[in-house]
């Protein structure tokens, strides 16, 4: 037998085996070659070359069945092979033939940038021809930010470059040349992000044609093309997954540039009159900045064969480095406009909405006075809340830590609730600050466990806004929502108003006492959390986060994915085609707060539209 006849046969006996056994293939090949088929499909998404045609090869590689061949013959085998057993299985077969032009001609270096040719062909059969129809209509809705396709479609004879499809008579066959758009004219050189952005319209026309495909020729009915995608990751993703979480678990930002000499701090600042800024003191940082920056910079995600999960990567990484940066700059001058490039800025409308809730609730009286407890108190509650949880999912145990060198409060820490030992609240706000920051901050910590992959564990990037949003919206389901509380959220957003405007310490700790009517221990506490560092913009998100959430729930939007790990609302679409494809799990835990007294009505208010001044009314 020859060798390409020996590889065949092996090709064919791997492919009957995975059908049976309902296993995956990755099977490497001769002249650079793999053939990957996570799961039996009706398609195969093919790229015939080397290594000169890299975002044609991505596109392809992209996908959850594909074949990287280095010739025609070898190509054209293994595709009969492949195809004769997925005819059995689905009674038709598709092949998505992804190359390259060898240059672009329509390409000028100038400020206008032209459109680029595309050229397509397809089978004789109806079927292909449909195909072709949904692959060519996807293609031409690619946003046009940089540069538009210009499609030129032909019939299989006519067309230089189907050369594989005439090989296969018995499959319908897509053929697609693209212009190497993400090269630099007369250069060498390459635009990564435009690469990048063609590979992922590539990919999403190819899965778009493959669903049209799937639902007129064979028994499968995808409710979406992302459905087609991909299921299993490569090895390359938990590598990468795994050193980036190691990263991201050797220090902790929000103790870091947490003050822990609060209690000394804010007697010395009243001993000066409240006159004098008080000099605020942070742990030793106990990481190499420098070296953690070169380890995560080593990370590799060219490897990943999903557009989708190096996007997501490489945005952490960059908060990462962003948190990192601003750990090297602390009580530095510089830090203040590293935290507004990580957190935002306070714009027009936010801050006028915190200063009609603090205007509106101006004078306000309590009907009682409320009875305070301590850390005790507080501890014994997390304590049992915890184990309501674990009687549900036992994986759920975070540790409870009772600290000494924190502020008055609560805050969690990766899979730990910290609780300073000096905090005291009134007591009938302790299970609704608890639902807070175990029902939401922890509980996505566990359920972004179950995914395989930690990133959704620690949190994809920008993830804040949402999960305070979250956070302060289970303190009103569960009725814990007080006037008090919301006008702190409110005072939190102007005092960072002022301070990103320039306002030091003592300007914005008066701003809080004389204008707005806050008692000296609380404005100290607002401000303390502001000037930390050097000026962390963080306490604006839990407003601006309440907005988008109540937004959303106005719009229709379903809570259930913002159970499935730490997420923003922009990453909806992301999280919604990752678990079409199956990558993601149903979460392990509901929070216990959609299930209080009076939630199930509080939530079917909110989605007639509320503000957050209802939350109180």
């Amino acid at each position: 037998m020859s060798p390409r006849g020996k590889m065949v046969s092996d090709v064919s006996a791997r492919v009957a085996e995975a059908l049976e056994n309902g296993l995956p293939i990755r099977l490497d090949l001769p002249r650079r070659g793999r053939l990957h088929l996570d799961r039996p499909l009706p398609f195969l998404a093919v790229h015939v070359g080397r290594r000169a045609a890299p975002a044609a090869r991505a596109a392809a590689m992209a996908n959850a069945a594909y074949l990287v061949a280095g010739n025609l013959s070898d190509a054209a085998a293994i595709i009969d092979a492949v195809g004769a057993h997925m005819r059995q299985h689905f009674g038709a077969f598709l092949v998505l033939d992804f190359g390259e032009l060898s240059r672009d001609p329509l390409a000028k270096d100038t400020p206008f940038l032209a459109p680029f040719r595309m050229s397509v062909s397809s089978s004789s059969d109806s079927a292909a021809q449909a195909t072709l129809s949904a692959f060519v209509g996807a293609v031409e809705k690619v946003d046009g930010r940089y540069r538009a396709p210009r499609v030129e479609c032909s019939s299989l004879s006519g067309d230089l470059h189907a050369g594989l499809a005439r090989r296969l008579p018995d499959c319908s066959t897509i053929t697609m040349r693209v212009a190497p758009i993400y090269r630099v004219p007369q250069s060498r050189a390459v635009y990564p992000e435009l690469q990048r952005r063609l590979v992922a319209h590539l990919v999403d026309a190819g899965l778009q044609a493959a669903a049209q495909f799937a639902r007129t020729t064979t028994p499968l009915a995808p409710a979406s093309h992302r459905a087609l995608g991909r299921r299993i990751f490569t090895d390359a993703v938990t590598r990468a997954d795994r050193a980036m979480d190691d990263i991201a678990a050797s220090f902790d930002f929000l103790l870091a540039v947490t003050p822990i000499n609060a209690e000394k701090a804010f007697e010395e600042f009243r001993a000066s009159g409240f006159d004098h800024a008080p000099i605020l003191l942070y742990r030793p940082l106990a990481i190499d900045i420098a070296a953690r920056k070169k380890a995560l910079f080593s990370i590799a995600l060219d490897r990943f064969e999903d557009p989708v999960l190096e996007r997501l990567y490489s945005e952490k990484r960059q908060e990462l480095d962003w948190q990192l940066s601003m750990l090297s700059a602390r009580e530095d001058g510089c830090f203040i406009e590293m935290s507004r490039a990580l957190y935002g800025s306070v714009d027009a409308r936010l801050e006028k909405a915190a200063r009609d809730i603090l205007d509106a609730t101006a004078v306000y009286s309590r009907a009682r006075e409320p009875q305070m407890v301590g850390h005790r108190y507080v501890e014994k509650r997390a304590r049992t809340m915890i184990d309501g949880y674990n009687a549900q999912f036992s994986a759920f145990s975070p540790r409870v830590e009772v600290r000494d060198d924190l502020p008055a409060g609560l805050m969690v820490s990766s899979d730990r609730l910290l609780i300073a030992s000096s905090t005291t609240m009134a007591r009938e706000r302790v299970d609704a600050l608890l639902s807070h920051e175990v029902g939401v901050h922890l509980l996505t910590y566990c359920n972004g466990s179950g995914h395989g992959l930690r990133l959704f564990r620690s949190g994809l990037a920008g993830y804040e806004g949402a999960q305070e949003g979250l956070a302060v919206l289970a303190e009103y389901l569960v009725g814990g929502m007080t006037v008090a509380r919301l006008r702190l959220i409110a005072a939190r957003v102007v005092a960072c108003a002022a301070m990103l405007a320039g306002a030091g310490f003592v300007e914005t700790y008066r701003l809080l006492t004389r204008d707005e009517g806050f008692k000296p221990p609380i404005a100290f506490n607002i401000a303390l959390r502001l000037y930390r560092g050097g000026g962390l913009a963080k306490d604006a998100i839990y407003l601006r986060g309440l907005f988008d959430i109540l937004a959303h729930l106005r719009g229709g939007g379903d809570l259930e994915p913002f159970w499935l790990g730490k997420i923003a609302a922009r990453h909806f679409a992301v999280m919604q085609e990752l678990s079409q494809r199956g990558l993601l799990k149903a979460p392990r835990l509901v929070p216990q707060f959609m299930a209080a007294k009076g939630a199930a009505e509080r939530l079917a208010k909110l989605r007639t539209g509320l503000a957050p001044l209802d939350l109180i009314s």
